[in-house]
């Protein structure tokens, strides 16, 4: 029997919350493409079987991809000048 579309759906929103937790650009970067990636082609998939086979895959590495945001978290490093920086005003007098 295959994952229902709402199964797939939770999971795919949980990954990429997993993926958005990483403190780290590029390891950011790197899952959310992959997560995209993974789940572009559980959408493609016709047999169930192999569908329900890359839905179990899905899972554990949902779950490994949470542990590994954590600890990313933990040792996370500084920012890299490619990410967004929060804008300082700079006081205009004229």
């Amino acid at each position: 029997m295959s994952p229902t579309r709402e199964a797939i759906l939770r999971l795919y929103s949980s990954s990429l919350r997993a993926s958005h937790s990483f403190s780290s650009y590029n390891f950011r970067n790197y899952f959310i493409r992959r997560t995209k990636s993974t789940f572009r082609d559980m959408q493609k998939e016709q047999d169930s079987n192999r569908l329900q086979s890359m839905f179990d895959e899905a899972v554990k590495e949902n779950a490994v991809l949470k542990r590994s945001a954590i600890v990313n978290q933990m040792y996370g490093g500084w920012r890299l000048v490619v990410e967004k920086q929060s804008p300082t005003r700079e006081r205009s007098d004229t």
